[in-house]
């Protein structure tokens, strides 16, 4: 028989026709009650983020967690010792890089005050300005970003390219403050780890174009909270931001009505699609298990 795979009770009958045969399917307990949970070697981890650190620490002969997320910050360190974590890497990038384009647009043609207009029953035009010949910094140049410039490639902008590790045509964290003035735009798409943690800070805004716009779906802790409202009352950038911190954001809180900034609740990758992508991903993951293949997204370092 092949291994014990512990899978989300909420999947539907087609997201479990997407695993492989030969294995042995069980159910996490809705209730999240994981006393009475047995072996397990692979664990699919849905977004009950609690239930699933049950699960982990419950389940005897833990190999494999495998998440839906393409981050996994708050996850990776409550992973037991000698268990592998898999992210959903590849899983949203359509759909975040759609959203990072649609808020690009957003700002570019002046919608959000044009929205609140429309709330107010008042035809006030405003200009706005295109995206050709601009310049977009994509900070994080993996999966996503190579989406997210595939869809704005075609809209005649200039892209830059940051990563972590310096390859062709991809510059290092290291050159941001030479960089960061050149940007009409800037995408933060890294993950959250203890060397990413408050990297957009005073110095970081202080360093772009006046003017120029901060987007980030990626996660909220990256970005200084403070330093960017000070930016933003102050006028000098706008802000484009799914995610905050903290998150979710209280009522009444400053950034809320920050000028110049348009948030969204963590809904980047919240597509009717999502799930059946994840789903894809964890049947080949659990597949190549079985199979004793090496596995995808391997998360090292937090990555």
């Amino acid at each position: 028989m092949g291994p014990d795979v512990w899978i989300p009770p909420e999947a539907t009958a087609e997201q479990r026709a997407m695993l492989p045969e030969g294995i042995s399917v069980h159910e996490v307990p809705a209730d999240g009650d994981a006393s009475a949970l047995g072996r397990g070697e692979f664990l699919i981890a849905d977004f009950h983020f609690d239930r699933v650190v049950r699960a982990m620490q419950t389940l005897r002969g833990l190999r494999v967690v495998q998440s839906m997320s393409a981050g996994v910050d708050s996850l990776l360190p409550l992973v037991p010792a000698g268990v592998t974590l898999c992210d959903a890497g590849g899983v949203h990038d359509i759909s975040v890089s759609e959203w990072t384009v649609m808020a690009i647009l957003a700002h570019c043609r002046n919608l959000p005050p044009l929205l609140d207009a429309q709330r107010r029953a008042r035809w006030e035009r405003t200009g706005g300005d295109d995206l050709e010949g601009k310049s977009v910094l994509i900070l994080g140049y993996g999966s996503i970003g190579r989406a997210l410039e595939s869809r704005l490639l075609p809209f005649g902008v200039e892209i830059i390219r940051v990563a972590n590790h310096a390859r062709e045509g991809v510059h290092t964290r290291a050159e941001l403050p030479g960089l960061l003035p050149k940007a009409d735009v800037v995408v933060v798409l890294l993950p959250l780890t203890e060397q990413t943690r408050g990297l957009v800070d005073e110095r970081f805004v202080d360093a772009m174009r006046p003017g120029a716009l901060l987007v980030n779906p990626a996660r909220g802790a990256i970005v200084n909270t403070d330093a960017l409202l000070a930016a933003l009352q102050a006028g000098r950038i706008r802000a484009a931001l799914d995610v905050t911190d903290p998150e979710p954001l209280p009522d009444g809180h400053p950034l809320w009505t920050a000028p110049g900034a348009l948030i969204t609740p963590h809904i980047a990758g919240a597509v009717a699609r999502a799930f059946e992508r994840a789903w894809k991903l964890a049947g080949e993951q659990v597949r190549r298990y079985a199979a004793g293949e090496p596995l995808r997204n391997v998360v090292v370092d937090g990555y």
